[in-house]
């Protein structure tokens, strides 16, 4: 009798996991021939490669803690179908990706009805920067952490948290997009300034107004200096909005690829803290980073565990990065630390040769992430006779 091909049940909750699990279940196919069979949540990317979802994703794609309170009716539902529909098509290994508030309810739920089902979770939840007993919870229903970021290993580790391998981040799987070739970045004579607000509606608006003015500092001490904002589309209208009050207009670019054509050119970096810092630092752009919380999360600061929010000084394992939070993020604040950015300065050598060690933290030796994850899925799944 012929033996099926192993079933791998994916679970993701939005967009991001999306790519993640395209990439992986491209790998998959490849290091198999194609004899693993997977079944569960996709989106565009995923369906492409030959899924098929069990609901669309736009029904569970929430973002923010206030968002999430008020649909989790819907997500429980939601959770549930994905719950049973597992021990419907009694898979080999679950693999939930990214997305903790609904994915992890989905693996516990599992793991109590079937607890010999393989778990493992591509993308660790944020332990290192809140609610570090999230690890240890996490050893109990999850059996491998598939981690984007090298310092992840050790804080699962000091935290009793699950297996957790480093598998390398996707970014630097794209270093040729994210580098210039020797003619696109020119000299500081005209320096490129880039504006990153954030990809999302609550970051923009609060960080618009200190960055309009911080950029207004800029281009009176550096008459020359070009300003570039890579916009995220569905913010346009916010950010046109809120640039109408800046005195100095950026040049606003719009797609993943015009935004890596700016980071080409660019010098240096005004940014809101989130994973385009890791993008900046693997350009070899100098930053300074802002970001302000809102209300809800503001009231829990305090928990926060982390040593900054800034990725690539997490990553670094140094303060390479200015970073300035809620209040401490002025244009004042922000402008001393930035200007000499923009120039040949002590503060721009130093961290450009911090940024240069991000290669030896970050690259995997003769593979690539996918591959490295497809690698520790595949010791999951049952052997072939």
């Amino acid at each position: 009798m012929e033996q099926k091909d192993a079933l791998i049940y994916i679970v993701i909750g939005e967009e991001s996991g999306d790519q993640l699990g395209a990439r992986a279940v491209k790998a998959i196919k490849v290091a198999t021939n194609g004899h693993v069979r997977f079944a569960g949540l996709a989106g565009e990317r995923m369906q492409a490669e030959g899924l098929t979802t069990l609901f669309p994703l736009s029904e569970i794609a929430v973002m923010g803690l206030v968002n999430i309170i008020k649909q989790y009716p819907s997500l429980y539902r939601r959770g549930m179908d994905v719950v049973e529909d597992v021990f419907r098509v009694d898979p080999d290994l679950l693999f939930i990706i990214d997305s903790p508030e609904f994915t992890h309810a989905v693996a516990k739920r599992v793991r109590k009805k079937k607890p010999d089902l393989p778990i493992v979770n591509y993308v660790s939840p944020s332990v290192w920067a809140w609610r570090p007993g999230r690890a240890k919870k996490m050893a109990r229903y999850v059996d491998h952490v598939l981690a984007l970021l090298p310092f992840e290993v050790q804080v699962h580790k000091e935290l009793s948290g699950p297996t957790c391998s480093y598998v390398g981040h996707p970014l630097i799987e794209r270093l040729d997009v994210l580098r210039p070739a020797p003619e696109e970045r020119g000299g500081l004579d005209a320096p490129v300034l880039l504006v990153l607000p954030g990809s999302r509606r609550s970051e923009v608006s609060r960080l618009m107004a200190e960055f309009g003015a911080v950029v207004e500092q800029a281009r009176s001490r550096y008459p020359n200096l070009r300003v570039i904002l890579p916009a995220v589309s569905h913010l346009r209208g916010l950010i046109d909005t809120a640039l109408e009050g800046w005195s100095v207009k950026p040049e606003i670019v719009e797609g993943e690829q015009a935004k890596f054509a700016a980071f080409r050119q660019a010098h240096a970096a005004l940014a809101a803290s989130g994973t385009v810092t890791l993008e900046l630092g693997l350009s070899g752009i100098p930053m300074v980073v802002a970001y302000k919380v809102d209300w809800l999360m503001g009231r829990f600061k305090w928990l926060m565990t982390a040593p900054s929010f800034v990725l690539t000084n997490l990553v670094l394992g140094s303060s390479a990065i200015p970073e300035f939070l809620d209040d401490e993020a002025n244009s004042e604040t922000l402008s001393a630390h930035l200007l000499p950015l923009l120039e040949a300065s002590p503060e721009r050598e130093a961290q450009e040769a911090a940024l240069a060690l991000l290669d030896k933290k970050m690259t995997l030796p003769d593979t690539t992430p996918s591959e490295r994850v497809a690698s520790i899925l595949l010791q999951y799944l049952p052997k072939a006779d």
